[in-house]
């Protein structure tokens, strides 16, 4: 109930303040487990991304945001769990699979956390992991915009998103290497994407 709501009014606000456009939402898949994974510049991108999916989306975040009671509550209310930043946490992935079991879109950001400067990090294993563990495909989507809302120069910036097309892993997921190997991938897809949109061709592939 809350977060249906919550969708009709962040779909307005971004449509009609910030000239939201979306590019290839139907690369997501509308049944079975997957992984939506972003960019991650502002505290905009969770909302922002989820309101335009045609299903609901359950992020990761940090366990920082759950210790307000009501905000906590509320994300909660809105498929959000915690996890641990800057270490392995077991608890989270494991929630994550369990999500994925379930057949739920599970989103991720593979930087870890918000790029202060609008440039993207460098991937961190966790989207191969679990893409590994649950062989749920992997979809990537690339932001633009929200890091200047209010900020960096802009005030109302027009805000983009482009869904790309599902990437499987494939490989050995016993390996680091591979793991991280797509993740990164993910990522360098993500930054191509972004890429397409400041040359004037925008790109879902």
């Amino acid at each position: 109930m809350l977060y249906a709501m919550l969708k009709i009014i962040f779909q307005l606000l971004f449509r009609i303040v910030f000239r939201a456009r979306v590019i290839g939402a139907e690369n997501l898949p509308q049944q079975g487990a997957v992984i939506l994974a972003a960019n991650h510049m502002s505290n905009w991108d969770p909302p922002f991304l989820a309101c335009f999916m045609r299903r609901h989306v359950a992020y990761m975040a940090k366990e920082e945001l759950f210790e307000h009671p009501v905000f906590g509550a509320a994300i909660r209310a809105c498929h959000a769990f915690p996890v641990k930043r800057g270490a392995a946490d077991r608890a989270a992935i494991k929630t994550a699979v369990e999500v994925l079991k379930l057949g739920h879109c599970l989103g991720l950001f593979p930087e870890g956390t918000r790029s202060r400067t609008g440039k993207m990090r460098k991937a961190e294993a966790g989207v191969g992991l679990i893409a590994a563990l649950t062989g749920a495909p992997v979809v990537p989507a690339a932001i633009l915009g929200t890091d200047r809302i209010f900020a960096n120069g802009g005030l109302l910036p027009r805000l983009t998103v482009i869904v790309g097309r599902p990437r499987t892993f494939t490989g050995d997921r016993r390996k680091k290497e591979e793991l991280a190997a797509f993740s990164q991938g993910i990522l360098d897809e993500i930054a191509r994407m972004k890429a397409s949109v400041t040359s004037g061709t925008p790109s879902r592939a």
